[in-house]
Order: structure tokens, then C-alpha cells, then sequence
């Protein structure tokens, strides 16, 4: 449970604002001090933290995000379609990437 708040945080940042390394750092200064209470200051348990971060720091690229409209112009999408594609597969990829932290965590 305690790798979750660390995505759950680095998603909401990277939502709100658009941009992934301000996410990152944020919740990486946010996060730090409350390893051990998280129950995840064991080396292993911080570097799936720090992946746990980056998750969350890749989900959901919407219009907010300078990454979303270099994929989205380059692409030659409207933006409808941008939504539909980036966003959505933003999401996925950032799902995906954290139940994979998930399962990894099991075996440690």
C-alpha cells in the first residue's frame, strides 16, 4: 500500500500542472522524509519508490503538457484525437507501469 501514495501523488501533480519533472521532484522532496513510516526505506523498497514516482509522473498527458502537443502536432492529430490517444494512452502506460512496481514488490 505504501507505494501507492507515492503514484497516487506524482499522478495528481503531473495532472494538475503538465509538467513530469516538476511531479517528480515534488514528490520526491514530499515523499523522502516518510519513507520509513511508508514502510519503505529498505534500499529495494526505495527504488521501487523512485519507479513508483516515475509512474505516476507519466500518467495522464493532456493538454496542460508540452508533451502532448509535440505528439499531437507532430502526429498531425486534432487535438479530439490527441485526447483520445495520448491521453488514454498516457493513462495506460502509467497503470500498467505501477502494477508492474506491484508485482515486483511481491517477490522483495
Amino acid at each position: 500500500m505504501g507505494l501507492l501514495f507515492p503514484f497516487l501523488l506524482s499522478a495528481i501533480l503531473k495532472t494538475a500542472q503538465g509538467s513530469s519533472t516538476v511531479a517528480i521532484t515534488t514528490t520526491a522532496g514530499i515523499i523522502a522524509p516518510m519513507l520509513a513510516a511508508l514502510g519503505l526505506n529498505t534500499p529495494m523498497l526505495t527504488a521501487l519508490t523512485v519507479i513508483a514516482i516515475g509512474a505516476g509522473a507519466m500518467t495522464v498527458s493532456h493538454a496542460n503538457d508540452s508533451y502532448f502537443w509535440v505528439v499531437t502536432n507532430f502526429g498531425n492529430m486534432k487535438v479530439e484525437d490527441g485526447y483520445k490517444t495520448q491521453t488514454m494512452g498516457t493513462l495506460v502506460v502509467g497503470i500498467a507501469a505501477i502494477v508492474n512496481v506491484f508485482i515486483v514488490s511481491l517477490f522483495l
